[in-house]
């Protein structure tokens, strides 16, 4: 049916509650002044009052008939103020109510992409040396470290998709083996060996991804490189335009 007359701007409604931290008194203070004690509907360990006969109340005070107890439950309803908003009240959506493109366009984020732009860097034979991604291509909520750390906290938690690529180019004709980790909390989470065939200068250009749950906000991720060469071998950074060696993610689910 079509609406008559100007279309309301508030279209939800939710009541003010308050709690009450009990004694052995019949005096207490609310938070909203009332005209009288029907405005308010009061329980008490649950148990809804009669106004008039159980309480009264006026303005910001609430006088009860027989005193309460510490051990009591009380809290009251504030029924002569529904608040209105434009927005319907916290926690009273589900994702039922919630459409689909909304609710994966939402956990989507946090998300990032970032890479190696500084020159090649060479890293020693046997040592599990962390990649200074320090050039972001997208950072939507400011998770990745890009300068110190070299890391990606979400500080959400959820399920995440992470995926990197390390080209790490032989430095000699020793090169045989070159792994690469991505580490949780400082503990591998997934690991790629590359061989090297016949001891030759090569290049190795894995890509290895990894989905991670992010149970805590304090969870971060970053990726290391290890290489069995005695000469040892450089990183081989990008550009704007050719990611080369980088590192992305983002969040799938709650």
């Amino acid at each position: 049916m079509p609406f008559i007359g100007n279309q309301p701007a508030l279209s939800y409604t939710s009541f003010a509650k308050q709690d009450f931290t009990t004694s052995a008194t019949t005096s207490y203070t609310l938070d909203n002044p009332v005209t009288n004690e029907n405005e308010i509907a009061l329980f008490i360990n649950f148990v809804r009052q009669e106004p008039t006969t159980a309480y009264t109340a006026s303005g910001t005070s609430l006088t009860l008939t027989s005193a309460t107890s510490a051990s009591d439950d009380m809290y009251c309803v504030f029924l002569g103020k529904a608040v209105q908003t434009v927005n319907p009240p916290s926690g009273s959506v589900g994702t039922a109510q919630i459409s689909s493109s909304a609710k994966s366009t939402n956990l989507l984020y946090p998300a990032f992409m970032a890479y190696q732009s500084a020159g090649s860097v060479t890293i020693s034979s046997s040592t599990a040396t962390k990649v200074q991604f320090d050039t972001e291509v997208f950072d939507t909520d400011n998770t990745f470290d890009n300068s110190t750390n070299y890391r990606f906290t979400p500080g959400v938690t959820g399920k995440y998709f992470l995926s990197t690529q390390v080209i790490c180019v032989a430095g000699t004709d020793n090169l045989t083996e070159a792994e690469f980790f991505i580490r949780k909390n400082g503990s591998n989470r997934t690991k790629s060996t590359f061989n090297f065939t016949n001891n030759r200068a090569s290049t190795a250009s894995p890509i290895i991804s990894v989905t991670d749950e992010v149970s805590s906000i304090t969870d971060y991720y970053e990726v290391f490189v290890s290489i069995n060469d005695s000469s040892g071998s450089p990183l081989y950074a990008g550009d704007s335009t050719s990611f080369r060696t980088y590192f992305t993610g983002y969040r799938i689910g709650a």
